[in-house]
């Protein structure tokens, strides 16, 4: 039998652990958070180094950073790879815990330059984060990068609230509209299931 894989490894890119280095370990304004994280997307697509997306875990009350990702699907090979799977997964690794949740940890929140596609919203939802913020959650996106965000659940607010999770929207919206229209018009990859990506 031929032998089977038994590990995988996502990472962030390379640039990303200098600009880490300079950012404060806390950032008690939201607005702030959520620059940090359209600012991430933004160098991601333009490095080459993932599609526009980033998400951040931050202590809600205190504003600690607790970990960054961004997108890495078509570097690492891992359609896993979303923004907020790198950063909830390096949040979990850090804190030791597969429940953000956790009664021993300080309330952790999700901040997302956009609604999560449908496999990141499952992931949101079992994460253990108890507030979301977002820049935006309507037709915007895919209209103007053209990546298939999946059939999310006509009632995610609603989703997120029955499991007292808190939303907050439109923080950044005109940033994170500006990083998806750059993407647009770069005509970077655009990879979606089914069809192989397109450029």
């Amino acid at each position: 039998m031929t032998e089977l894989p038994t590990g995988l490894t996502l990472s962030m890119p390379e640039w990303f652990a200098g600009l880490a280095a300079d950012l404060p370990d806390e950032v008690p304004v939201l607005d702030d958070r959520m620059a940090i994280v359209n600012d991430l997307a933004r160098r991601n697509f333009e490095y080459g180094t993932g599609g526009p997306f980033a998400a951040g875990v931050f202590e809600r009350d205190s504003g600690r950073i607790v970990s960054l990702g961004v997108n890495r699907v078509v570097p690492l090979g891992k359609s896993c790879a979303h923004a907020e799977f790198m950063a909830i997964s390096l949040a979990q690794e850090a804190l030791g815990s597969w429940d953000l949740g956790a009664e021993d940890l300080p309330a952790h929140q999700l901040v997302v330059n956009w609604r999560p596609c449908v496999m990141c919203f499952g992931s949101t939802l079992w994460s253990g984060v108890v507030d979301i913020v977002l820049a935006g959650a309507g037709p915007e996106l895919e209209a103007l990068t053209g990546f298939d965000e999946g059939p999310i659940h006509p009632d995610w607010e609603l989703q997120l609230q029955s499991r007292g999770i808190a939303l907050t929207l439109g923080v950044g919206n005109e940033e994170a509209l500006a990083v998806f229209r750059a993407f647009g018009e770069s005509g970077a990859l655009v990879y979606n299931g089914r069809g192989g990506g397109r450029r």
